[in-house]
């Protein structure tokens, strides 16, 4: 029985690893859009001229004149004279000093030679890099097998996020459906990967979708009865005039919303449902009723955590948005009617909801499908036995 769990287990991990190199070897409907003159390349900033710049108290304005050095490439070694344009935004623009490395974006003549060349931003690849490297390998120091299991759907979600669900709400395919969707395929690929294609893995399954499914009811009434669009989101207004202003971006708003809080929402059904089959292998003559009460305990004591969990991760995304509010004097009751604020608050307790709803959903479904596997076994035990008598 252990041999064939381990061998559906190999063959799913393998399922998956496949997978995962299609969706990376797969173009998106936009990667035509890329500019196939221009290239990238690391470069290193050799001398910086600020004497075009003006500082007006915290915002700087004018140009930067940088000389710059290709560092990868068959342009490797070339110097160029480059301009950094300030715009007096702290959000966007980027100063660099001398020994700086920075991403150079080059565009070329037809004879192949550069024609300009750009500092994008700081460069920050090689470090993204590493850390993911790090974590990759803590990872799998610490989980082994597991860990290898968890590093694999780590990588599969990013690749469906960006090869799947970002192409297809841009080509305006059903925000909330789509959600629902992508939703489910990561929320199976994740706990099956995990726990395995066992009944605790279909537990976990089944609880955390009907918390996911409850999230989404929830903000889809919250958002209209709120009044909320999804303008509140970073660069909603300049995706519109960018081209898209077909694209219904409160839909999107509202298929956030679950989306954000799923991870926390299977994590919570998969605590209840590894827990609860803890206790029914522990005890196989538990009934099914004391099963579930059983799951319930193991929900409430989760859940208290969580919720203040996901309380601080939310509202870690905006203290900067309240500190402003409350430098101004804005009473707190104007503060919370405000928009902005308004969204993230139904952001925080929709996300609340379903993790307070999947706990018992996941208990309910535990305590049927683990109990069933007992009731089962028990007469061919008492057949056994009297056999064995006889």
């Amino acid at each position: 029985m252990r041999t064939q769990s381990a061998k559906r287990d190999t063959i799913l991990i393998a399922f998956f690893i496949i997978l995962s190199v299609v969706l990376w070897n797969i173009p998106t409907p936009f990667d035509d859009r890329i500019d196939e003159n221009a290239t990238q390349s690391k470069g290193r900033i050799l001398s910086v001229d600020n004497s075009q710049l003006q500082h007006h108290s915290l915002v700087t304005v004018g140009v930067q004149v940088l000389d710059v050095e290709i560092l990868e490439g068959k342009h490797k070694g070339e110097t160029f004279t480059v301009s950094n344009q300030l715009m007096g935004r702290l959000d966007i623009d980027k100063a660099f000093t001398a020994g700086d490395t920075a991403l150079l974006v080059m565009t070329h003549k037809p004879d192949g030679s550069i024609d300009s060349v750009v500092p994008q931003d700081h460069y920050r690849i090689g470090l993204e890099v590493t850390l993911l490297c790090l974590f990759a390998l803590l990872l799998l120091l610490f989980g082994g097998r597991t860990g290898a299991k968890a590093l694999l759907s780590f990588i599969f979600t990013g690749l469906v996020l960006w090869k799947i669900f970002v192409p297809s709400l841009l080509l305006g395919i059903a925000p909330i459906w789509l959600a629902l969707a992508v939703v489910a395929i990561l929320t199976g690929t994740i706990i099956f990967l995990v726990a395995g294609l066992t009944r605790m893995g279909t537990v976990a399954f089944l609880g955390a979708m009907l918390g996911v499914t409850s999230s989404c009811i929830l903000a889809v009434w919250a958002t209209s009865a709120f009044k909320l669009h999804g303008a509140v989101m970073p660069f909603a207004e300049t995706l519109l005039y960018a081209g898209y202003a077909h694209l219904n971006i409160t839909e999107i708003y509202v298929a956030a919303i679950f989306v954000a809080a799923s991870g926390a929402v299977m994590d919570l059904a998969m605590d209840v449902a590894a827990s609860l089959q803890e206790v029914v292998d522990t005890h196989p003559e538990i009934s099914r009723k004391e099963a579930l009460l059983s799951g319930l305990r193991v929900g409430r004591a989760v859940v208290g955590t969580m919720t203040t969990t996901l309380l601080l991760a939310y509202s870690g995304g905006y203290v900067t948005l309240l500190m402003a509010f409350m430098a101004q004097g804005i009473p707190v009751i104007n503060i919370f009617n405000m928009i902005y604020v308004a969204a993230e608050v139904v952001k925080t307790l929709i996300g609340s909801f379903g993790l307070v709803l999947v706990a018992p959903f996941t208990a309910c479904i535990g305590s049927v499908l683990f109990t069933q596997k007992q009731k089962s076994a028990q007469p061919q035990k008492q057949l056994s036995t009297v056999l064995h008598q006889s």
